[in-house]
């Protein structure tokens, strides 16, 4: 701990005689202020510096591993591949102890604090912060009877949304993905500011916009990949695995329905009590990335009476192809396919190009059965936020309409 906090404050404090990068390499938008480095170049090749004399190796893990360089003046220096656009996690890797670059700003991910990188994107105009009137991104407590633990819960309000004391707006729950917490979509995700481009320019209605953990584990359940700011109490202690049993990999939480259950009786209670919204199934929304849209039908296919709109970013309710039967499949939700697209007002499915073939199968099984669902998929992209960003923008727009 000693060497990684002597490699960071050195890192941050060795001044501009250091060898500044090619002017045609910008700094990544996700930098501390003044950080030359990491940055990235027209190709999208990136350029990243570390300063850690005393290393044997250094690499960083950046659209894959690879090693750096120790030049002259004492610093070590790589240039990866071109990287997709969008927004990437990255580590440091110093003689085999992996830490976030004191460059840039940190972020959940992968169950961790990582450093980030902002490749530009030809599209990134509408989540660019803009001149327009802004919504508010509100931190919200509350204590859960289900869980028996204080949760947070972030809450964007639209713009004007404490000028106008009477009006009542309609409500998306939003779930991030697995090893990444409730801050994701605002950070990440820039949630907050794809919403305010889209209201002040007609596209979207306005909207509160309640983005939860969703992770949730009763006293004695497998508590998962709870953090420090997530649930603000101690998290439960995870028992070993049952004699024979395949323990889950490390960081993976377990799919329950105690996010649920603990979402019916905390969450849309605590949400209707605090925040001026419209009542009615018609006036609430779920959707989610990956885990996070896994989670979103899992809970609003069960939950019909409550929600209008539901959508699977990268998601899915785990019926794929060959395998999915519309009277069994996703808790028998489609069994009867046209008092399902009578009763849902939007089944959203997305994913990226490159990301492969399951949802794009999910979402023609659908068809085939005579489930109506709208498709969408992300040019060029992955598994990556870059894809749930397009998605989240193609899908506000057609909310509460």
């Amino acid at each position: 701990m000693k060497y990684i906090a002597m490699f960071a404050a050195a890192a941050l404090t060795a001044g501009t005689a250091w060898a500044q990068p090619p002017a045609a390499c910008k700094p990544s938008s996700l930098n501390i202020p003044g950080a030359p480095y990491p940055c990235v170049m027209p190709d999208r090749t990136a350029m990243f510096r570390v300063n850690a004399p005393a290393a044997q190796k250094v690499q960083v893990s950046a659209g894959g591993r690879v090693d750096m360089t120790k030049k002259e003046d004492g610093l070590w220096y790589a240039t990866t591949p071109p990287l997709v656009e969008g927004f990437h996690y990255y580590t440091i890797n110093i003689d085999g102890a992996s830490v976030s670059d004191p460059a840039t700003r940190t972020y959940f991910g992968g169950g961790l604090w990582s450093s980030a990188i902002e490749v530009p994107a030809a599209d990134a105009e509408f989540y660019a912060h803009k001149d327009v009137p802004h919504g508010v991104v509100r931190e919200q407590e509350y204590f859960s009877t289900v869980t028996q633990q204080w949760r947070r819960a972030m809450v964007y309000t639209p713009p004007g949304y404490d000028a106008n004391a009477k009006v009542r707006y309609p409500v998306l729950y939003l779930l991030h993905g697995w090893g990444e917490n409730e801050v994701g979509w605002t950070y990440q995700g820039h949630v907050d500011q794809i919403m305010d481009n889209l209201i002040a320019t007609n596209k979207a209605k306005p909207m509160v916009i309640v983005m939860d953990n969703l992770n949730a584990a009763k006293p004695g359940e497998d508590a998962s990949i709870y953090n420090a700011r997530s649930v603000l109490t101690q998290a439960v202690p995870v028992p070993p695995p049952a004699p024979g049993a395949t323990p889950a990999p490390r960081g993976m939480p377990r799919m329950s329905n105690t996010f649920t259950e603990m979402m019916v009786a905390d969450l849309i209670p605590m949400v209707e009590k605090n925040y001026r919204t419209a009542p009615g199934r018609e006036n609430r929304a779920m959707a989610g990335l990956s885990m996070g849209g896994f989670q979103t039908l899992n809970t609003g296919l069960t939950n019909l009476d409550k929600f209008a709109y539901l959508a699977g970013f990268s998601g899915n309710c785990g019926s794929l192809g060959a395998s999915f039967d519309p009277k069994t499949s996703c808790s028998g939700a489609f069994a009867d396919p046209a008092a399902f697209n009578k009763k849902v007002k939007l089944l959203y499915i997305s994913t990226g190009s490159v990301e492969g073939p399951r949802v794009k199968q999910f979402s023609d099984a659908l068809q085939t059965a005579g489930v109506n669902n709208v498709y969408f998929e992300s040019p060029g992209t992955a598994h990556e936020w870059l894809t749930w960003r397009r998605s989240f923008q193609d899908f506000a727009p057609r909310l509460f309409r």
